[in-house]
């Protein structure tokens, strides 16, 4: 029973000197290329919100073309007789739905496009976080444990998956 409480300083440098490695080789390795792979996707999101906001701007200048159109449309239309009037309003309000309905279009597709690539880093995201565990837990399984701690290392990682909160798009 004494040796197990006795501290070995050889053992205690191998395991500081592993766990040094470890963080120097999992900071080369995983976190370098995971967050310039998330600076890349936050790069595309912006760059779609940009597009999406000059897709509005263009749509409000058009709008205020249209407008000057109309205008200019209504100062003709009372020189012309009645019918000419109607067919001129029935033009702008076609123009109108056109405009916006392309304008929603243009929205409908950045917000989709930006959902996508949300969810396709949040599956990367997970995907690296899984391998890294694997091999975190593989690295750790290699060492010699006594059959013991390997149950209880069971019982509590089970115990522990049980009680995290899970979100509907988790299926890990």
């Amino acid at each position: 029973m004494e040796n197990l409480v006795r501290v070995d300083p050889g053992l205690f440098i191998w395991t500081i000197a592993t766990f040094l490695v470890l963080v120097a080789l999992l900071g080369k390795f995983a976190w370098g290329p995971l967050l310039k792979a998330l600076e890349a996707r936050q790069t595309a999101i912006t760059q779609s919100l940009a597009d999406a906001d000059q897709a509005r701007k263009e749509l409000e200048r058009l709008q205020a073309e249209s407008t000057d159109i109309v205008r200019g449309a209504r100062i003709e239309a009372e020189s012309i007789i009645s019918k000419s009037r109607s067919d001129g309003e029935t033009v702008r309000e076609e123009f109108r739905a056109k405009a916006r309905a392309e304008a929603d279009k243009i929205v409908s597709d950045a917000r989709g496009q930006i959902e996508m690539e949300k969810r396709q880093a949040l599956r990367e995201i997970r995907s690296e976080v899984a391998d890294l565990s694997i091999t975190i837990a593989s690295k750790l399984l290699e060492r010699n444990i006594s059959k013991e701690d390997n149950q209880r290392l069971v019982a509590e990682t089970l115990r522990q998956l049980d009680t995290q909160p899970r979100s509907p798009e988790t299926k890990w």
